[in-house]
């Protein structure tokens, strides 16, 4: 029997999650009798979904690369890596496959050198300074195949040609439901902002951008703000502060996370993706667009990839509110001028960003493993 291994470093339902996810869907679609053990670091809401296609579901420590955990793991952390380089490599031995879903999880990349030919790195992340230093010599070190899920992932790793590897976009779901344009300047204008709370995805920006807008403009816009910060509760108590100082508690609400999106995108117009650094693709643009609403996007990492600016959608520079507030202005006063956004946006999801079109991409590369241990993917 055919053994795959799927490791992930999350355990909720964001972005990086779903993704996992649909992934781990797509080879169990692809290997109807294979045994799939996936390794998650805790429990949480993503395992419900994912019983329901691996053949078992296994929480084990993993040696995860975060920020946040950074000093620990570089002192009293270290101790534990020799065990937990042991469990992967255990696990790499046992299994024709293994797919590692990006590029922090550690004790999986370490042990894969050992086992040359048996991996797979899927690299969603564009981290910065060190740190991609870090992970880039680490993942050349591995000697794992590698995915990246956009060509801006793979330019900020910039690995020499020799190195396996290629771009293969996130398929998103269809979720089965569109969006029709149904906004005409009557009403507020329904801007929907989904995604973790932290210091990348650019809350503070969208907050300054309403602050910004005329008096009038602001009055006929409604902002809705989905999500949590992971284990950063002063982070959300800040963002909950800042919309206070500014008086805008009437027009931006809140929303803790949910497992599922699809009731805030079913009433937003149009969803704001205004990161401050830099997205490796950016999913909540993507499903957007599934739902046939145009997004407007920060113009870094991944995100413009995804959108045509002035057909599909808005990509305004990063960082810069008051470009935001102005483009923000324009969507409200001139519904006419975009009223063909959101059959654009749907239908450039249906060619681009579907599972369909992922797919077949993603299964090649995996198959090249499991048919020819070793075997060089195609670079491109």
């Amino acid at each position: 029997m055919t053994r795959i291994t799927c490791v992930h470093q999350g355990f909720e339902l964001y972005g990086s999650d779903r993704s996992f996810i649909e992934t781990v869907r797509l080879i169990r679609a692809a290997c109807p009798t294979a045994w799939i053990d996936v390794v998650l670091p805790r429990t949480g809401p993503i395992v419900a979904p994912l019983e329901a296609v691996a053949s078992r579901v296994v929480i084990e420590p993993l040696w995860i690369l975060r920020r946040r955990t950074l000093p620990r793991l570089a002192t009293i952390g270290l101790l534990t890596l020799p065990f937990a380089v042991g469990r992967a490599l255990g696990r790499i031995r046992s299994s024709d496959l293994v797919y590692v879903n990006t590029s922090v999880v550690a004790d999986y990349l370490l042990a894969a050198r050992v086992c040359a030919g048996r991996s797979i790195v899927h690299v969603h992340e564009i981290p910065e300074g060190a740190v991609l230093k870090a992970l880039k010599a680490l993942i050349r070190w591995s000697g794992c195949d590698i995915i990246f899920n956009s060509r801006a992932t793979e330019r900020a790793f910039a690995m020499p040609p020799q190195v396996r590897a290629r771009v293969v976009y996130n398929g998103i779901a269809d979720p089965g439901r569109t969006k029709p344009m149904t906004y005409d300047g009557s009403r507020p204008l329904r801007l929907l902002m989904l995604g973790r709370i932290s210091r990348i995805k650019g809350q503070d920006v969208l907050v300054e951008a309403i602050d910004r807008l005329p008096a009038e403009i602001r009055a006929r816009i409604e902002v809705r703000i989905v999500g949590s910060a992971f284990e950063d509760a002063e982070r959300e108590r800040a963002l909950v502060a800042a919309i206070a100082r500014a008086g805008l508690s009437d027009r931006v609400k809140l929303h803790p996370f949910v497992a599922d999106p699809a009731p805030h995108f079913l009433w937003a117009d149009v969803v704001t993706v205004p990161s401050s650094l830099p997205e490796s693709l950016g999913r909540v643009a993507i499903e957007a667009m599934a739902y046939g609403i145009p997004p407007v996007v920060s113009d870094i990492g991944g995100l413009p990839e995804i959108v045509e600016q002035g057909r599909n959608g808005w990509v305004v520079p990063p960082g810069r509110a008051d470009l935001l507030a102005e483009t923000l202005t324009g969507i409200v006063r001139l519904p006419a001028s975009w009223c063909s956004y959101p059959a654009a946006a749907r239908e450039r999801y249906r060619t681009v960003f579907c599972e369909a079109a992922a797919s077949q991409a993603m299964i090649a590369q995996l198959r090249l493993i499991l048919d020819n241990p070793g075997g060089a993917l195609v670079h491109t």
